[in-house]
């Protein structure tokens, strides 16, 4: 899938997938041994999916659990043990509780890439290749990506089985909804640009890269 950021993509790929995980008996505890795993660059993006996960499946008798760095270790650990039908993970923290026996992925169904391109930007791709590697081949597989560049594509064809690819909106496009400005200065006139730009009355929300 090739969506805009910010487009609320969450919900087309985790309904689907919670239809059938509802008709199943719930996780026994041990080793978690999820039927879904999401994969995610950052552990912002993998709280916000796990939230509206939960959010979408509060009536039924899921669980879930989500890993990331950069916290303790415990508590992802317990959550895992308690059992998980869905894991949303970065891929590091993820590999480190693959190497601890606390999470196997005999039972998966189906793995979801989120945001391809920034996971190779951040350089997760050899993480990403070592968590699939040890996941069963005959699973789905489901890749968003809000831009869809060579390298993406090749990841598609690596990871992937005669994809179908779904566009939202014609590749390299703007969102209509958004102005887009260039400003073009001396590299040293940049911050001094900036600052002069969020003193504008009509700056609101902004976010700088």
């Amino acid at each position: 899938g090739i969506p805009h950021a910010g487009t609320g993509k969450t919900a087309p790929f985790v309904l689907p997938l919670l239809e059938p995980l509802s008709r199943s008996q719930p996780p026994a505890q041990g080793p978690a041994r999820p039927r879904v795993l999401v994969l995610t660059p950052t552990r912002e993006l993998a709280a916000q999916v796990e939230e509206n996960l939960r959010a979408y499946a509060r009536h039924l008798p899921l669980r879930s659990a989500i890993i990331f760095g950069g916290v303790s270790e415990g508590p992802q650990i317990s959550a895992l043990r308690a059992g998980a039908d869905v894991v949303v993970a970065t891929p590091g923290r993820l590999l480190d509780h693959m190497g601890k026996g606390v999470v196997k992925f005999t039972n998966l169904q189906a793995l979801v890439l989120d945001e391809g391109d920034r996971m190779l930007d951040m350089g997760f791709l050899p993480d990403i290749r070592r968590v699939i590697r040890q996941i069963p081949a005959q699973r789905q597989t489901l890749l968003f990506s809000a831009t869809f560049p060579a390298e993406i594509e090749k990841v598609s064809r690596e990871f992937q089985k005669n994809p179908v690819t779904v566009e939202v909106a014609r590749r390299a496009t703007p969102v209509e909804s958004v102005s887009q400005f260039v400003y073009e200065v001396p590299k040293a006139l940049k911050n001094s640009l900036l600052l002069h730009l969020l003193k504008e009355e009509a700056t609101n929300t902004v976010v700088v890269f």
